[in-house]
């Protein structure tokens, strides 16, 4: 995500004049300062007061936060407002894809520091039992819904409005119910089995990534919610489906990274 400073955004506006969008670059300013000060909160209290880390990371939340939606009120909101049309679609999808790519970068370094994990003291101290039918239900709901907002986004571009509006709404229903799995899994492993972010190295490393992931469900299901908000008020057509085009970009990848997440760390851990 730190790496999103490539992708700021141009486009054309009604003066017929190109402007860069400042958004993208606020929101990888952002993430950078909330990386750092989590990082900091990890390894480096001993090399900075404690307030550093929590002034980092709170003004890093919230530069990212408003970057994020600035961006998506620039893209997908003020667009249908001013009456332009998709005339920049692919742009908004390369720029997608452009974020996409850098957050892979992000979700690599966890990765990375749970690979030194694993070459190290295995298995760990406390390991509770991490693959239960819990999880299982939750990796077919997220891949369910990919499946429906497919489907759905196909629906629209046949012009089936009914059906398109249905698999969106179940899309984000799906959505809402795996945050729900995902925050009842983490009372379990918490308040039953005593493992918490600060049970060791693998404890930081667990909830590091899916709470990241987690992080990622969350603004994806706030994207679908605009999205199906702006469903019901027939902002959409066939020839007018930005918005639709780049959040479901946005959600195939979310789910492709549940799917490696459960392969290393659910059933890689009980290997």
């Amino acid at each position: 995500m730190a790496g999103s400073t490539e992708t700021a955004t141009e486009h054309a506006g009604e003066d017929g004049h190109e402007h860069r969008s400042r958004w993208p670059l606020i929101a990888a300013i952002g993430a950078a300062s909330l990386y750092l000060g989590v990082g900091l909160v990890f390894v480096g209290l001993d090399l900075v007061p404690s307030v550093v880390p929590i002034a980092l990371g709170g003004a890093g939340a919230i530069g990212l936060l408003a970057g994020l939606a600035g961006w998506a009120n620039e893209a997908f909101i003020a667009d249908y407002v001013r009456n332009r049309g998709d005339s920049d679609s692919d742009l908004y999808a390369t720029t997608m894809v452009l974020f996409l790519v850098s957050d892979v970068a992000t979700f690599s370094a966890g990765f990375i520091y749970y690979a030194f994990i694993r070459a190290g003291s295995w298995p760990p101290a406390h390991l509770p039992p991490l693959l239960g039918s819990l999880v299982v239900i939750n990796t077919v709901l997220l891949l369910a819904s990919s499946v429906t907002l497919h489907y759905g986004h196909e629906a629209l571009e046949h012009g089936n409005r009914r059906r398109f509006l249905g698999l969106l709404g179940v899309t984000l229903a799906l959505g809402v119910v795996f945050l729900a799995g995902q925050v009842y899994e983490y009372y379990e492993f918490v308040a039953v089995d005593g493992f918490s972010i600060g049970s060791g190295a693998f404890g930081s490393a667990f909830y590091g990534l899916t709470g990241l992931h987690g992080l990622h469900v969350a603004l994806g299901v706030l994207l679908l919610a605009i999205a199906f908000g702006r469903a019901l008020r027939g902002h959409y057509t066939p020839g007018r489906d930005t918005a639709i085009r780049t959040t479901s970009l946005y959600w195939h990848f979310v789910d492709l990274v549940w799917v490696f997440l459960v392969v290393v760390l659910y059933v890689g851990a009980a290997l």
